[in-house]
């Protein structure tokens, strides 16, 4: 997947955590951010989600395959314009497959079937407070791809939003696995570096996160 002349370095933060700098190629990044420009315009538009008491993310997300709202996955989105949510796209699942053989191992991937997506966009003073993925019925692994900016990534434990946690500098390209036992493990985006992603990614500012997961929910 990677433009570089050796295959990057996987560092693993914990068992199921794992990190692998500078997986996606540029030519790759540059497919994703033109895919999800595609996607933000809709049927469902990118939008800042209104949190039940009251407030506001400062991310902006768009969703494929199941439209989630807090804290809760539907086909429509009812909480934006009512439109069924844009399909979940087969070749983004075989790049997801892909993702979990290199974090894990080859054909450690072969039975992962991601059927949603979040996208999220940070502009350079958005955060991602601390929280657990656990709207999923599904307890397979959560795929995270960065592009654009880097952030500073906090990745901690599965009981507490408070430490014990590990810092990690998210840079374009990268890739971040989590599942196993660090599946529920609580994780944020404390900051965001303006300005730090190249031209070839794509990316004229801010930062891409497109998180892949198993929502376990059928059809």
């Amino acid at each position: 997947m990677s433009d570089a002349l050796f295959p990057p370095e996987r560092v693993v933060l914990g068992e199921g955590a794992v990190h692998v700098p500078g997986w996606l190629s540029e030519a790759r990044q540059r497919e994703l951010v033109e895919a999800c420009r595609e996607w933000a315009r809709g049927p469902v538009p990118m939008r800042h989600t209104r949190l039940p008491n009251g407030g506001v993310m400062s991310v902006r997300t768009v969703c494929l395959g199941w439209h989630w709202q807090p804290y809760r996955y539907t086909r429509t989105a009812g909480d934006v314009n009512g439109a069924p949510v844009a399909p979940f796209p087969a070749w983004l699942g075989e790049l997801g497959r892909a993702a979990v053989d290199e974090a894990y191992g080859a054909g450690a991937g072969a039975g992962y079937a991601p059927d949603t997506a979040l996208v999220n966009f940070y502009e350079g003073d958005a955060r991602m407070g601390m929280h657990q993925d656990k709207d999923e019925k599904s307890r397979a692994p959560v795929v995270s791809l960065s592009i654009g900016d880097s952030c500073v990534f906090r990745f901690g434990n599965t009981e507490t939003r408070t430490r014990p946690y590990t810092d990690v500098e998210l840079a374009s390209g990268d890739l971040f696995v989590f599942g196993g036992p660090a599946r529920l493990a609580f994780h944020g985006v404390t900051k965001v570096y303006p300005g730090t992603a190249g031209p070839a990614s794509g990316m004229r500012a801010g930062r891409l996160n497109i998180t892949l997961r198993e929502t376990g929910l059928g059809d």
